[in-house]
């Protein structure tokens, strides 16, 4: 079972291609407009199926807003047949298209592959909210920025965010980032944190937060 998240703002596509893909077994999220989407719709979902035209925002420039927040395949449904136009929407980071008007059999094919794709080639990416881990990079982005993280500090914060929710101490961190034989000490990991924060700051509040006497946990 895979978590879709579906946008379009035709009622009518949006009930039947969630019906096709609940036949199917799959968890759905409907949406009718990309602006009433909170930051927990796209949290991890493993296919999005796009409109491109609506009227408030088009898919176009939503998938740009988003390419680097989520990890999974776009689809874009359309009736723009241009080759143009398809270009454009592969470029912005969409994975396939389907072209408008759509057959259920053809609808159900495409996503069935790209699910099937996704499971072969899935974490080269970790992304949590606003935080994108580039896993193969070893670099953080939020937005469209690269924080500028040293090798350590990386190390630490795809460490935490890998096991998000669990409270991991400073002898812990010191011993899955550096190993026992290191010349760092705990003293390290403290300044290590200490980095980290101001550089999250400068974009949005750290993830990282200390459990007093017990150690760090990425929220």
């Amino acid at each position: 079972m895979a978590k879709i998240l579906i946008i379009d703002d035709d009622e009518g596509i949006l009930k039947l291609v969630e019906r096709v893909l609940l036949k199917e077994g799959h968890s759905i999220i409907t949406k009718s407009n990309p602006k009433c989407l909170d930051a927990s719709d796209l949290e991890s979902i493993d296919l999005l199926i796009l409109d491109v035209m609506m009227p408030e925002i088009d898919g176009f420039t939503f998938c740009k807003e988003i390419r680097n927040k989520i990890d999974c395949p776009i689809l874009f449904l359309t009736a723009k047949t241009d080759e143009e136009d398809i270009v454009e929407g592969l470029a912005l980071g969409a994975d396939d298209y389907i072209k408008k008007p759509f057959g259920i059999s053809e609808l159900r094919a495409r996503v069935e592959a790209h699910l099937r794709r996704e499971k072969r080639e899935k974490l080269n990416y970790l992304v949590l909210g606003d935080v994108s881990f580039h896993l193969l990079e070893k670099s953080v982005i939020i937005g469209d920025e690269k924080l500028p993280l040293t090798k350590g500090e990386y190390e630490i914060c795809e460490l935490l965010a890998r096991h998000r929710g669990q409270v991991f101490s400073l002898e812990q961190i010191l011993e899955e980032v550096f190993g026992y034989d290191s010349d760092s000490d705990i003293t390290s990991i403290r300044v290590h944190i200490k980095n980290i924060r101001k550089k999250f700051t400068l974009h949005l509040e750290c993830p990282i937060e200390t459990i007093w006497g017990v150690g760090y946990i990425w929220r």
